[in-house]
Formats: structure tokens, sequence, C-alpha cells
């Protein structure tokens, strides 16, 4: 599959959450849905991405607009998101790309933009969970107890699944979360150094 050619890829900037204009906030919320209909426990209505949204309006968490276009004009493409857990450690949650712009480079321009954010504040560790709810992997219906790493060690793709995305930015494996989203629905956990 040849990757998605978005308008202007160079032009692309970050955009903090809490700086946009309210039609990209929507936007935002319009993408969460888009990007997230692959995944069963995820967003499903405008009203819960609304509500997402909203979280990263104040408190631990900080959001990344992907945008292009002059300033307060510019076309969302997508977003991520960051839960501050500590000074020394920040989740990655969520990110969405519109499915349009997917393969475009989108993905990895929001993630190198919130890893500089995250150095900026002193953060030594990414972390993330991918979850397979869908049949990503070869964990996916699976009963993982009572070896449960030795059956991550087995970890392999059977669709498009995130984690493999990750690798590819420099995201390590790091466990599992047997069942977190349903019985053989697991969390695979990933996390990245992110200082030295």
């Amino acid at each position: 599959m040849e990757p998605k050619v978005i308008r202007n890829l160079a032009a692309m900037r970050a955009v903090n959450l809490r700086d946009a204009a309210p039609q990209q906030r929507e936007r935002a919320a319009e993408i969460l849905v888009e990007a997230m209909k692959l995944f069963p426990s995820a967003w499903k209505d405008m009203d819960s991405a609304r509500a997402e949204v909203a979280t990263f309006l104040g408190g631990d968490r900080l959001a990344l607009l992907a945008i292009e276009g002059s300033q307060g004009a510019g076309q969302v493409a997508g977003w991520i998101g960051a839960i501050r857990h500590s000074v020394h450690l920040w989740e990655l949650h969520p990110l969405a790309v519109h499915p349009d712009e997917q393969g475009a480079g989108v993905g990895a321009f929001l993630i190198r933009a919130l890893e500089e954010e995250a150095r900026a504040a002193g953060v030594s560790t990414m972390w993330l969970g991918a979850d397979d709810d869908f049949g990503g992997t070869n964990l996916f219906g699976e009963d993982l107890y009572p070896n449960v790493l030795d059956r991550l060690r087995q970890l392999a793709p059977l669709k498009s699944h995130p984690c493999w995305f990750y690798q590819r930015l420099g995201y390590t494996v790091v466990g599992v979360l047997p069942d977190a989203t349903g019985p053989g629905k697991h969390d695979i956990l990933m996390a990245k150094r992110i200082t030295p």
C-alpha cells in the first residue's frame, strides 16, 4: 500500500490543544471516532470523543494537534495526548490520525513532537498501552495465564496492529496486561527511554 500524501507535511505544526480554536477541538473529537473504528473498546460516538478531548484542556494532561496551514486556520490531520504520571513518566494516550492521512507520516510527526515536549519537561520514559481487542496479534483470544511472559515472547502480528508502528519509532514491548478489555483481549505495554 502506497503512503498517502497530505497536502504539505513540511508545513505541519504541532499546536497545543489548549491554544486551538473550538472548531479544531471539534475536529479532534471527530478524528478520534473515525481513527478508532477498528478498536471495539474505543470511542464510538461524538459525545464520548468530546468528553475525552475535554480531559486534555487542563490538569495533568497535554495534547498536541497536527495542523497544516496558517496559524489559527489550519486543518487538523491528527492529535496525540499524554498523561503525566510523574515528573519522569508520561503515558502516550491517545494517538489518533484521520484515516485519510494515515500512512503519510502524521503519526510519527506527532510522536516526535510529544517526545520533544517530554524531553523539555525532563521526562525519562514514555509508555503506552496498545490494546488488542480486535485480533491484531496472535495473542488475541488466548489465555495467557499462567506463563504470561512466555506467551508474550511469542507475540506476532496477524493484522495491522499499532505495536508494530510504535516499534518502528523506538518503542519496546515491556509487558502485557492479560484480559485488560475482556477475556482474551490484552493490552500490550510498550515504553521508550526519552532522555539518556
